[in-house]
């Protein structure tokens, strides 16, 4: 992970910075644009931080029935209620090393 590639996930962008990109459902996921659309139903544990610093990402789950976000990685409160096509929002403390979802 790179602080030098930190304006990827800048809630505004320009021409310079990577399209959103469609990330498969699996334990693990580690986005690197801000906005990333995730594909697939298994349940994900761990986001792996793109940057050290403290940050915020979107997930866009695309299947009808997406998995669950989980508490046993570093996503603070889960949530098993995520829709298709919905934003789900994903602030990163760097002291707890986890995300906190709205």
């Amino acid at each position: 992970m790179s602080d030098l590639l930190a304006a990827n996930l800048a809630t505004n962008q320009t021409a310079p910075q990577p399209s959103p990109r469609t990330i498969a459902s699996t334990t693990t996921i580690a986005p690197e644009t801000f906005l990333s659309f995730v594909s697939g139903t298994i349940d994900i544990a761990t986001v792996t931080p793109y940057v050290q610093g403290q940050h915020m990402i979107a997930l866009i789950f695309t299947d009808a029935t997406p998995g669950d976000l989980l508490t046993t990685g570093n996503v603070l409160i889960g949530s098993t209620t995520l829709a298709q096509n919905v934003p789900v929002f994903l602030i990163y403390n760097p002291i707890a090393a986890k995300y906190y979802i709205k």
